[in-house]
């Protein structure tokens, strides 16, 4: 490794596949990073798909150096010592980098595929992220097929029961497995119409033969199992459902352990019955805005339900309360999917053959398109988009604001889909809720919100000024982008408009001359403050009076400022 990307790597801070570990000495001399320590941290960064432990680097990333006092600072040894104290041998990558604040050993954990790690001593590990950031935990037995199907070695959910048979599944759910496939027609898999219940099962997935014997598997345990069967085998696979009202007191307190068909109807139905509505007219049509957009909330549970890792403890919970609805399921993101990439990475699922049943059953989208209903159904309304952020390794937390939605926005999406015969692209929806929020914007600030590039936010901020929807003002380089006159009376707020425009340069330089005038000099951070405008364009303001003759420049840099000539 070249020092350049080690100071890279170190500058970038501790992260899943890169761990720091201080070399230096205690306070009577004796050296304190044990081996056990380095065997335990490049064990877990294995077991996490790989990554680099950094010996001599302090967890703030200050370089302090690989200590005088350790025994042996070949890199062969430290890698040979790691190959024959772990269990399979884990091969490693070691080198020793030169760096301004000390010899740093590089120790590069390789991670195979399908392959668990321990070391000699039985101890398994594993990273994970947590509030405080990354830390390396043991790993116990039970999370082992979580780790394997995270690595995308290993369906738990295609997994067969041995010791239950056909009569482990119950005949109503069977029969209503039927009645969604009828109810589906044209999502749902057309071979699947007709076929008894043996046959259905068995198509499915839902038993595999063994010899003369049907099994269930654990996905057909889930989908179609006795409930009594269920709380044995697998009871951490159930749903609660809660309702907090505005005094902080639970209204509803569910709890559903009968198979995912069954849960899945009573929870929308628990949905449906609180989930209140308004009308706004749209021309001589009515459009109904309900608190939380029930395809959304659809999508949200049915990922939470298909995704989840039910190789581990925990539920999916759903809380409703006053101003959002959380909905949370046991099991973090797949590897690779993060909160920048998550609408637009391409799916990954832990669950397989699960996935596959509620495709066929017609309960799932087959485009894989589950998280942009969530968003559609979520910003069409005029409401904040949802909120991933408070997920980590131990499960994924979908946020959907509440609160009181805006009648006009959603009227407005409504007029322009219609007019387009289409329903909004996902990306569009994006930019025009975040406009709806911010008011002004650029492709900067856009594109991270919507995590996409600038060249691609800026390409959005300029359809949608060809549609109407948006006006530019200023130059290419400090382009802003706003609502136009049509939305903001739309809207039933005209004057939002000239607040959004802002105000022109004659105006703006009226007022600073005032300024000027009050208090015999005036910062550029003055005029920021008093236009409403960012730093460059306070900076033009400051220079187009100053070349007219108006004000003369005083000092330089960050004590500069302007005074009347």
């Amino acid at each position: 490794m070249e020092v350049t990307l080690l100071q890279n790597t170190i500058s970038a801070g501790e992260q899943l596949t890169v761990e720091f570990k201080s070399d230096r000495s205690g306070a009577r001399g004796e050296h304190t990073l044990e081996d056990e320590t380095i065997l335990s941290e490049a064990v877990a960064l294995a077991n996490s798909g790989g990554g680099y432990l950094l010996i001599g680097v302090e967890d703030d990333g200050r370089v302090t150096g690989l200590n005088p006092q350790r025994r042996d600072q070949r890199p062969e040894a430290l890698r040979a010592f790691i190959f024959n104290n772990t269990q399979p041998p884990l091969s490693t990558e070691t080198e020793v980098v030169s760096h301004t604040g000390g010899r740093v050993m590089v120790v590069r954990a390789l991670s195979m595929h399908g392959v668990v790690y321990a070391t000699t001593s039985g101890k398994m590990l594993r990273r994970e992220m947590t509030a405080q950031g990354p830390e390396t935990r043991i790993m116990y037995p039970y999370q082992v097929p979580s780790l394997l199907s995270q690595q995308r070695q290993l369906d738990y959910s295609e997994q067969i029961l041995h010791d239950l048979e056909w009569t482990a599944l119950d005949p109503l759910e069977l029969e209503r497995a039927k009645q969604v496939v009828e109810r589906n027609a044209g999502r749902s898999d057309a071979s699947l119409v007709g076929l008894d219940a043996v046959e259905l099962a068995k198509a499915l997935g839902l038993v595999v033969t063994d010899g003369s014997v049907l099994r269930p598997t654990i996905a057909g345990l889930l989908v179609a199992g006795r409930e009594t069967v269920l709380r044995r085998y697998l009871p951490m696979h159930h749903v609660l459902f809660q309702r907090i009202d505005e005094r902080d007191e639970v209204r509803v307190n569910d709890s559903f352990r009968q198979a995912l068909l069954s849960t899945l109807e009573a929870v929308e139905q628990r949905f449906a019955a609180q989930n209140q509505e308004q009308e706004v007219m749209v021309g001589l049509f009515r459009l109904s805005i309900p608190d939380y957009s029930q395809m959304g909330f659809r999508e949200a549970l049915l990922n939470a339900i298909v995704h989840r890792d039910y190789a581990i403890r925990g539920e999916v919970f759903i809380q409703w309360r006053p101003d959002h609805l959380l909905i949370t399921n046991p099991g973090g993101f797949m590897p690779g999917i993060t909160l920048e990439n998550l609408i637009y990475h391409e799916p990954l699922s832990r669950n397989p053959l699960l996935v596959d049943i509620f495709k066929r059953l017609g309960l799932v989208e087959r485009t894989a398109r589950g998280v942009d209903r969530i968003f559609q159904g979520q910003l069409r309304f005029g409401r904040p988009a949802p909120d991933y952020s408070r997920s980590d390794a131990s499960g994924v937390r979908v946020l959907l604001p509440g609160g009181r939605p805006s009648l006009e926005f959603a009227r407005l999406v409504y007029q322009e889909e219609k007019a387009m015969g289409k329903t909004l692209p996902l990306d569009q929806l994006m930019a025009l809720n975040h406009l709806f929020f911010c008011r002004r914007t650029d492709s900067d600030t856009l594109a991270k919100a919507i995590h996409r590039d600038v060249s691609t936010a800026r390409a959005l901020l300029e359809n949608l000024v060809e549609s109407g929807w948006v006006e530019a003002a200023g130059n290419k380089k400090g382009r802003t982008y706003h609502f136009t006159a049509k939305v903001y009376a739309a809207e039933g707020n005209p004057a939002g408009y000239v607040r959004a425009v802002g105000l022109d340069p004659e105006e703006q330089e009226r007022l600073v001359r005032k300024f000027v005038k009050a208090h015999g000099r005036i910062e550029r951070k003055n005029v920021m403050d008093l236009c409403k405008v960012d730093k460059a364009e306070a900076y033009r303001i400051l220079l187009r009076l100053a070349d007219a003759g108006a004000l003369v420049l005083v000092g330089k840099g960050r004590y500069a400022y302007y005074r009347k000539v």
